[in-house]
């Protein structure tokens, strides 16, 4: 059982409420434009929560609160990708995390995520009452009580904020000399807004919600650090998530095409709006080796069959790791390509990139 609707027809702040008031189960998933969170709840209270907003990840806000940097990050996300583990669980494996620093960051990344919605003005919800899932060591029990406060205050600075902030699109700048500014968030941000960018964009870079974005911009204007510039009247206001889904999709298609270039290209924009975006970064790596495995298919025809170039002796006095070696051993003079793949247990695209290899290095030759 569950219901769906319009957020501008049946408030967030009501609709939590409910939840909490009538001690419900279930989960919700809220959207706007192109975000999507979706929420869990057991007895009224929140126990988990995931979104598609690259500002409102696990993984950022680790690196936003300081706890791991974004190169332990990206590494771990690789990991992850492999091993198909939670992050925290592999950070907490390679010792760069606590699980009492991993459960606080959970619950604050999960505030985040709530109260940002507390702000929209538009959207859907479906809400779905449905088996809940067993508890883990990683449930987040929030007690949606202070949660219902605090973006009630919330949602009344924002009223107050979007009077000196119409839109997500103005830009700033510098009155005067750039002054020094000791705090690390506001220095990020006075720097990003004398560069010309957008709240939007400011908001996205520093891994910030709009709200604290704002807020931080307001207080840097109050201070005569900052001054309005330019507020787009009547632009739509820009979707930088869905800017970046699509873009990320485009990079996937053309990858998968093989058209490596474009494939770059896009994963390239991802960046220029996101510098931190793990997925783009990935992407790119991901590009490099298919392009790696297409040439290596190029250079290695299936039909032709593989020869040693040099003998017992020259060849005891190279290095080959384990898969170089079971490759090795398989060539013997009449079979191919094609029939050695079969034989190898690695996947065809990993033995390709061997025989590629081992033909650079001249072990071996193709006839």
């Amino acid at each position: 059982m569950g219901f769906t609707g319009d957020i501008r027809t049946f408030d967030i702040f009501d609709l939590l409420a409910w939840v909490h008031g009538r001690r419900q189960s279930g989960t919700l998933v809220l959207t706007r434009r192109s975000t999507k969170k979706r929420f869990a709840f057991r007895d009224g209270a929140l126990h988990g929560s995931s979104s598609n907003d690259p500002r409102e990840t696990i993984g950022q806000a680790l690196v936003r609160d300081g706890l791991i940097s974004e190169e332990a990050l990206f590494k771990a996300l690789l990991k992850q990708e492999k091993d198909n583990r939670r992050l925290g669980q592999i950070l907490m494996g390679e010792r760069l995390l606590g699980e009492e620093q991993l459960m606080r960051t959970l619950r604050g990344n999960a505030l985040t995520q709530v109260y940002d919605v507390f702000l929209w003005a538009d959207g859907r919800f479906d809400f779905r009452d449905e088996e809940v899932q067993p508890l883990s060591a990683q449930d987040l029990d929030i007690d949606l009580r202070s949660v219902l406060e605090e973006g009630r205050q919330r949602r009344e600075r924002w009223h107050l904020l979007r009077e000196r902030f119409p839109s997500n699109e103005v830009t700033f700048r510098v009155p005067g000399e750039p002054s020094a500014v000791e705090d690390p968030a506001r220095r990020q941000v006075l720097e990003l807004a004398a560069q010309g960018k957008t709240l939007a964009s400011i908001s996205l870079q520093s891994r910030r919600p709009e709200y604290e974005t704002a807020l931080v911009l307001a207080g840097l204007c109050d201070e005569g650090l900052l001054e309005v510039d330019k507020v787009a009247v009547g632009m739509a206001e820009s979707d930088p998530v869905g800017s970046i889904i699509a873009l990320l999709a485009t990079a996937e298609m053309r990858l998968k095409e093989g058209r490596f270039d474009a494939a770059i290209e896009a994963y390239e924009r991802v960046l220029m709006l996101d510098g931190l975006n793990q997925a783009a970064k990935k992407g790119l790596l991901a590009v490099v080796e298919a392009r790696k495995q297409s040439r290596a298919r190029e250079t290695v025809p299936l039909d032709k069959v593989p020869a040693l170039r040099i003998g017992a002796v020259a060849l005891s006095q190279q290095q080959f790791d384990p898969h170089e070696g079971f490759v090795l051993s398989r060539i013997n003079g009449e079979w191919d390509v094609r029939s050695i793949l079969k034989l190898c247990p690695m996947p065809e695209e990993e033995t390709l990139l061997i025989f590629a290899r081992l033909l650079e290095r001249q072990v071996i030759s193709l006839r």
